[in-house]
């Protein structure tokens, strides 16, 4: 098949899954969501012969745990639908949400706000880089790291001095990747939410949202505390900086932008009772198709929102293919993976409802970063452990602790983890490997993080 059919076909195939995923979860009944995993299917058979050998190894793991239960399980449809039902659900949401990166990528405004950030002078850098990163990646997501990361890279490398243009790459970079962390925990716009939610029995984004911000706050404090103690110290007078281009003011639009996206999605999740998560998946693309319209509000403004959309339909969405792969495979391994190791877990007597709540819930702060060490995926570690846990009755705790669990755990495998794409991008950038970044830039971080949220953790679970 020709290429350039393939790729138009791979976003036409996103965009049905997408459209069934959200009939699904607006009411359509369980029919849209198995047509939505049989596209799915669809999707990995267009798609494997144009991805990398690496992604691959996923699609093939995913078909060798459908075999062992085709052969082991006399329910393997059953649980064969439930995890082509999570690698739908990912694959729509990532579908989604990526139009507002495409929104993004036309828009003055967002180029203007990131450059002021990266040009603040040294004594507020830190804070307004993590600030900025927070705020972009609810917008960008992983590419608020490239853009933020770019600009603050280029303007390091314009200082003369060496060791003081290292230590400008290394605090710049890290206070973006630490503001992009903390924002795992709560937001509705992540996967680390969206999953986290769909796989914790009771769970929802309005009861875990204020624990969650707490979260995000401990892991953005943490890093601006850290630099503020262990500033480096220079064998050179610093030098003296000029004036900064632009104003506060230019963080207005983004600022705007975000507010329309909470209050939005918390009105309709409140007023409609759907899930926080599907409701992101409809009122993201539309507020995207708005903001692109406005900026071509005098030069007819409908027909070009169309034209970018369709673009990025039949275009852009191809070029998240890896992407797409990765992560609802990983998914679809978790959920079934987590299916097959459920009886094993009983038949070894090992029951988790009887240890304390706090220590089921701190194991998991733990847990997820050090899976991530050897190679495991956030997405795939939480859908593996999250369905294997009790019932939060079970062991004294409720819904929304179980989810600050996870999406601290997940928050700290982004910061940590070699093979995640936050280190990956940043050791891109600072053309250092990822295990440089994980390990040395952020591994103090990452341990002194997970103590003080493993506190916080089991005090939600007291409540």
């Amino acid at each position: 098949m020709d290429r350039t059919l393939t790729y138009s076909l791979i976003g036409i195939v996103l965009l049905g899954v997408t459209i069934l995923e959200l009939l699904s979860a607006w009411g359509g009944g369980t029919t849209y969501q198995s047509l939505a995993g049989f596209g799915v299917i669809l999707f990995g058979v267009v798609s494997t012969p144009v991805i990398s050998w690496s992604r691959v190894v996923f699609v093939a793991i995913g078909l060798m745990l459908f075999v062992a239960a085709l052969v082991t399980r006399s329910d393997w449809q059953a649980i064969t639908q439930a995890a082509l039902n999570s690698a739908a659900f990912i694959a729509a949401f990532f579908t989604a949400l990526t139009f507002l990166r495409s929104a993004s990528a036309s828009s003055p405004s967002i180029d203007e706000c990131g450059r002021y950030l990266a040009e603040q002078p040294p004594g507020r850098r830190y804070a307004a880089l993590t600030i900025g990163g927070h705020l972009f990646a609810l917008v960008l997501n992983y590419g608020a790291i490239s853009l933020l990361g770019g600009l603050a890279e280029a303007s390091a490398r314009r200082e003369p001095n060496e060791e003081i243009r290292s230590h400008r790459i290394r605090r710049m970079l890290l206070a973006i990747q630490r503001g992009f962390v903390s924002m795992l925990p709560w937001s509705p716009l992540t996967f680390s939410v969206a999953i986290s939610t769909s796989l914790v029995p009771g769970a929802n984004w309005i009861d875990a949202a204020a624990y969650c911000v707490a979260s995000g706050v401990i892991l953005a404090g943490v890093g601006w505390g850290m630099d503020t103690l262990f500033k480096p110290r220079l064998s050179v007078p610093a030098p003296i900086r000029g004036k900064i281009e632009g104003s506060s003011a230019s963080l207005l639009p983004l600022v705007s932008l975000l507010l329309l996206l909470v209050v939005t999605v918390g009105g309709v999740h409140v007023l409609s009772g759907v899930r926080a998560v599907d409701v992101v998946m409809v009122v993201v693309p539309l507020i995207s198709a708005a903001w692109i319209a406005m900026q071509n509000r005098r030069d007819r403004p409908i027909f070009n929102a169309y034209l970018r959309a369709r673009q990025y339909i039949i275009r852009d969405l191809s070029g998240y293919r890896e992407e797409i792969v990765l992560l609802a495979m990983a998914g679809f391994i978790g959920t079934l993976g987590s299916k097959l190791l459920s009886p094993l877990v009983t038949t070894s007597g090992t029951d988790l409802s009887m240890f304390p709540g706090w220590m089921v819930l701190v194991s998991l702060v733990w847990l997820i970063p050090i899976a991530g060490q050897i190679g495991m995926n956030p997405i795939l570690s939480v859908s593996l452990i999250a369905p294997l846990l009790p019932e939060a009755s079970a062991i004294g705790v409720t819904p929304a602790a179980i989810t600050t669990a996870l999406t601290a755990g997940w928050a700290l495998s982004g910061a940590s983890s070699p093979f995640t794409a936050t280190t990956l991008l940043v050791g891109h950038i600072a053309r250092l490997s990822a295990w440089h970044v994980g390990l040395k830039w952020n591994g103090a971080y990452t341990v002194v993080c997970a103590l003080a949220l493993s506190a916080w953790v089991a005090l939600v679970a007291s409540l």
